[in-house]
């Protein structure tokens, strides 16, 4: 049961997210039921599939796990390591500087980083339809936006060395308390002294 409503989540908030890059059909929904409502009726949608994720791994975790694989030991301690260059790229993404750059997009790439990470460290069913379908779809979502020929949003200026220090040290906060405080508490799984 807990399965499939994740999987229900993942077409839903996918969906949404795979619509967007479908800018000719986007241009038209826009257009028919104007930009407040689009964006009202994709923040719905996604909200609920987000919703269903959380609810549906969690209920799979607690009733219905079904390994797969059995990762080493080892693949835990990597996975610590690849976090903290994934959440300082999604740091980065917001606090443009030469980290943004360099990458384009280092949202995608974090996001990447994150779901091949927990793929090493996670050999059960769920984790692997879930870190999968996020690293699938950044991946389809990146080689898109090269093919994307609109303007899209207005250019967020880029600073420069500053803000990368900034989105460091932002990140590694982030990572400490996403290591120390949201993964333990709210996903209940310590990753530290494992």
């Amino acid at each position: 049961m807990g399965l499939l409503v994740m999987i229900l989540g993942l077409v839903l908030f996918f969906g949404a997210h795979v619509f967007t890059t479908r800018r000719d059909a986007r241009a038209q929904a826009i257009a028919r039921m104007g930009e407040g409502t689009y964006k009202i009726l994709y923040s719905l949608v996604s909200l609920a599939g987000l919703a269903l994720i959380i609810w549906g791994y969690a209920h799979y975790r607690a009733t219905g796990w079904i390994d797969v694989w059995y990762p080493p030991k080892a693949m835990k301690h990597i996975t610590l390591a690849l976090m903290l260059p994934a959440v300082i790229l999604v740091v980065a993404s917001y606090l443009r500087g030469r980290i943004y750059a360099t990458l384009k997009h280092p949202m995608l790439a974090g996001v990447k980083l994150w779901a091949a990470a927990h793929l090493l460290a996670n050999g059960d069913l769920g984790s692997i339809i879930l870190f999968g379908s996020f690293l699938g779809w950044a991946v389809f979502d990146r080689i898109t936006l090269k093919r994307r020929n609109d303007g899209g949003a207005p250019p967020i200026p880029v600073g420069g060395v500053s803000n990368d220090l900034i989105a460091v040290a932002v990140g590694v906060v982030a990572y400490l308390a996403l290591a120390f405080a949201f993964h333990p508490v709210v996903i209940g799984v310590p990753v530290i002294g494992v």
